[in-house]
């Protein structure tokens, strides 16, 4: 199964990503937690897509799918964290998964998107970061992360809603029923037995 997942920031995205993961027993791959992984170990990526992350702006497209290729290639089965922000990005993945092949399947069989109130996510984000420090857990660097995501992802939702993969879940109940929810939803389409890693 593969399981895109589209929502604000703040929304539980990680948390949720987690739960799918281990529940099926497939790889959880968070975009923005590979691009921290590379400019903590200083690579050319890294160095590439620091100032992008330091100001909550949008690493460039090349950048993104320079990082994820190969993570993504090595897994049949995933749970995609943080991309598509854009139709561009969406298209870009449906392309990558046809060249791949028939047998390698589908880009996505579930698009998750997780429906959040601007104001309790900015709420979170600044908890989280008084404790983290990240750079982009700041009040204006928040404030427009979520203009630009309300901007830009209404299209895509739109577009995997007409391709009839899109579940929407409202993620502003406590954490543990909106996973219940969404495991749900997630066996109800792909049931036991767990799927094994690639």
């Amino acid at each position: 199964m593969r399981v895109l997942m589209i929502a604000p920031p703040g929304a539980g995205k990680g948390t949720q990503g987690a739960l799918i993961a281990k529940h099926f027993s497939i790889p959880h791959i968070a975009s923005g937690d590979i691009l921290r992984d590379h400019v903590a170990r200083d690579t050319d990526i890294g160095r590439a897509a620091a100032g992008y992350l330091d100001r909550g702006e949008l690493v460039p497209d090349g950048l993104l799918y320079d990082a994820l290729r190969r993570v993504m290639a090595a897994h049949g089965h995933y749970v995609l964290d943080g991309m598509p922000r854009t139709v561009e990005q969406a298209r870009e993945l449906r392309r990558l998964a046809s060249e791949a092949g028939p047998e390698a399947g589908p880009d996505a069989h579930v698009v998750l998107h997780l429906r959040a109130d601007d104001e309790e996510v900015t709420r979170r984000l600044l908890a989280r970061g008084a404790h983290s420090r990240r750079s982009d857990d700041t009040e204006p660097v928040i404030r427009e992360r979520l203009h630009r995501y309300h901007r830009m992802t209404a299209p895509v939702t739109a577009w995997y809603k007409l391709r009839g993969i899109l579940l929407s879940v409202d993620a502003m109940r406590p954490a543990h029923l909106v996973g219940r929810e969404i495991i749900a939803a997630l066996e109800a389409l792909h049931p036991a037995p767990k799927l094994a890693v690639d």
